[in-house]
Parts: structure tokens; sequence; C-alpha cells
């Protein structure tokens, strides 16, 4: 069951690296059918519909062919995302801290306190009972 758990997760963050939504799956139809569409009316094969579509033919395509626009914003696999990170890692930098601190003690005493211990060394530890 483990084995099965990992390699789900795995999976998942695997189509998540290459981007791949949740809706792009439920528009593989429209792609189909635009690709048959493609090969009846243009002859074109598989790998020149993806060129005209996701290469570098689509801005050529998408000028030429006005009318199938709104055909090609349902096309899966159309959405641009643009992320920037910026990371920062900074060595020897020695933060400004004031030379000597500022110590503030109180004064005040409000206790008293008296040592209750008794030392058992003058007496020895050993000593015979007492009467009293």
């Amino acid at each position: 069951m483990l084995k099965l758990i990992s390699i789900a997760v795995s999976l998942l963050i695997l189509t998540q690296s290459f981007n791949i939504h949740f809706s792009d799956i439920v528009e593989l139809d429209e792609f189909i059918e635009h690709a048959q569409f493609h090969a009846e009316e243009h002859g074109d094969n598989f790998f020149v519909f993806i060129s005209k579509h996701y290469g570098e033919l689509k801005a050529e395509h998408s000028q030429k062919h006005q009318e199938e626009k709104e055909d090609h914003e349902q096309l899966p696999f159309q959405h641009q995302y643009q992320t920037a990170s910026l990371s920062a890692f900074v060595l020897n930098n020695v933060p400004e801290y004031p030379t000597e601190p500022e110590i503030r003690a109180c004064r005040s005493v409000n206790y008293f306190y008296q040592a209750s211990y008794h030392s058992l060394t003058p007496e020895g530890l050993f000593q015979p009972p007492r009467r009293a």
C-alpha cells in the first residue's frame, strides 16, 4: 500500500512539473478533433499540427487562419505562466549591534533571605546520642 501511495505522489509531482492541469486533460477531445480537422482540410500530419499550434509555425498559422482563433483557444496546454524567483545568499555579513549592551539593573530590594544552612563539620559527622 505504501508503494502505491508513493508512486501516486511521484506521478502527481511529475505531471505538475510538466505544467499539466486537469482542464488540459478535459480538453483533449478538442485537441483530437482539431487535429483531425487539420488532417482533412490542410493535409497536415500530427507533427505539423503540433508545430502549427505549439511550435515554430504557431505565429504564422495564427495570422493566416484568424477564423480558427476560437478553436485554438479551446486547445489544451495553451496557458502561459511566467515564474521568477530570486534567491539571495550572503556570506560574511556581520550584523551591526551596539558595541556595549545596555544593562538595566533593578537596585531596589524587596525581600530578605537568611541562609538556613548549618554545617556539621565542627561537631563531626558521627556523634553519640545526647541526653536532653
